[in-house]
């Protein structure tokens, strides 16, 4: 069964087609991403597997002309991997916010639309561009199935007393805000691959997984279900990321609200797009750049010292709210490749009964490996994620 995923943003998208024999099986026949959507002019990328990436500059107009794009590539003579767009059997759309709607992914029809739309307050710069996405392709392919893969489904079985914040309830009933976490699918396919490799049931266990990148999110997970999750209404809370704050004190939002004369869309830029990594070190939003320049700035290395205090606080917290820990999960673009990372946290929490493997971790990049040793009480593990390989899973399963 041959599946396009599609990751539409605001004014890029990505996308991969795999041929799944199964939900474990599978081949990447191509991927590739379309960016600058709407200006004056656009780039593509577009590789198939085992050969070279082809690069095209040309106008994008708007999300349907950008899949369009992406189509011709794939039946094209030179650069495609399909003899018609009838061998897509199905379109899978990641969809960052579910509301209370969805708990598991849905195949997409009208009412499944309908409420999509209902939670784009919820998810200004997402959902409007995933429904573009959605609208793009019953246009361009009217007969194929979709399916929407949700971040925040996962989550749903987080408890009322973890979500909900201590504000009048009246804003809760009018307004539906609470906590709802993000990085769902990333976080339920780690947790089972990395339970797989360390032996444990995934059904069975505490497990607390770290995605860890530009944006990072920690989750619980208890007997399978997430149970309290770092990223909250919005994916500014939790841990300190590449642009968003994380944690901060709400007093003061409202302090250089008014102390910078900043309307809401003003303090938002600053709590999402200037903070973090970014706003402390003042070098860039990337990990490795702040990384590289800690040695000798440092505030770069603050910034590194407040990120990793940011995630350790939360694996204590979720050890607490568990009653204890099986497995501790390292992915995401920080969690995969950067092994100083892995080892502060862990180090931390030998108290835990963690035993951890340094030699191991010394030098790991982008592997699945378990990093403690055999006695270890408590595993630790790096672990890659695939969030478009668990869109074709569910979208294969509800597709047929």
């Amino acid at each position: 069964m041959i599946i396009l995923v599609l990751n539409c943003g605001s004014s890029s998208l990505k996308y991969q087609v795999l041929d799944m024999q199964s939900e474990q099986e599978y081949n990447l026949l191509a991927k590739g991403l379309v960016e600058r959507i709407g200006m004056e002019m656009g780039d593509i990328t577009h590789t198939v597997t085992g050969r070279e990436k082809y690069k095209l500059h040309k106008p994008v107009a708007n999300h349907t002309e950008g899949i369009k794009s992406v189509l011709e590539l794939l039946v094209s003579g030179e650069h495609g991997v399909l003899k018609s767009l009838s061998d897509i059997n199905a379109v899978g759309h990641r969809v960052a916010h579910g509301g209370e709607y969805f708990s598991e992914s849905k195949k997409i029809d009208a009412s499944v639309i309908d409420k999509i739309e209902k939670c784009c307050e919820l998810a200004p710069l997402h959902n409007p561009a995933n429904l573009l996405g959605i609208k793009a392709v019953a246009e361009l392919m009217p007969q194929t199935p979709q399916v929407a893969v949700f971040d925040t489904s996962f989550h749903q079985t987080i408890p009322d007393y973890a979500y909900m914040y201590a504000i009048p309830y009246e804003y809760y009933s009018k307004y539906k805000i609470r906590r709802y976490g993000f990085h769902g699918t990333s976080h339920q396919f780690v947790a089972r691959k990395a339970a797989k490799l360390a032996g444990l049931d995934f059904e069975k266990s505490r497990i607390i997984t770290c995605h860890l990148g530009n944006g990072s999110s920690v989750t619980a997970i208890c007997n399978g279900k997430s149970v309290d999750t770092s990223m909250g209404f919005t994916p500014v809370e939790g841990v300190v990321m590449g642009t968003r704050c994380g944690n901060v004190d709400a007093g003061v939002v409202t302090y250089i609200q008014d102390k910078e004369q900043l309307d809401s869309k003003g303090i938002n830029a600053v709590l999402n797009k200037m903070s973090g990594f970014l706003g402390v070190s003042g070098v860039s939003s990337d990990a490795r750049d702040v990384e590289a320049a800690s040695q000798t700035n440092r505030r770069a290395a603050l910034t590194l010292e407040m990120f990793k205090y940011s995630v350790l606080k939360y694996v204590g917290a979720y050890a607490a709210v568990m009653n204890g820990v099986d497995l501790i999960v390292f992915t995401g673009g920080i969690g995969e490749n950067d092994p100083a990372v892995r080892e502060y946290i862990s180090a931390k929490c030998a108290y835990l009964g963690v035993d951890f493997d340094a030699s191991v971790n010394d030098g790991l990049r982008g592997k699945d490996m378990i990093l403690t040793k055999p006695s270890s009480k408590v595993a630790v593990a790096a672990v890659t994620t695939n969030e478009e390989l668990v869109i074709a899973q569910d979208t294969m399963r509800l597709a047929k």
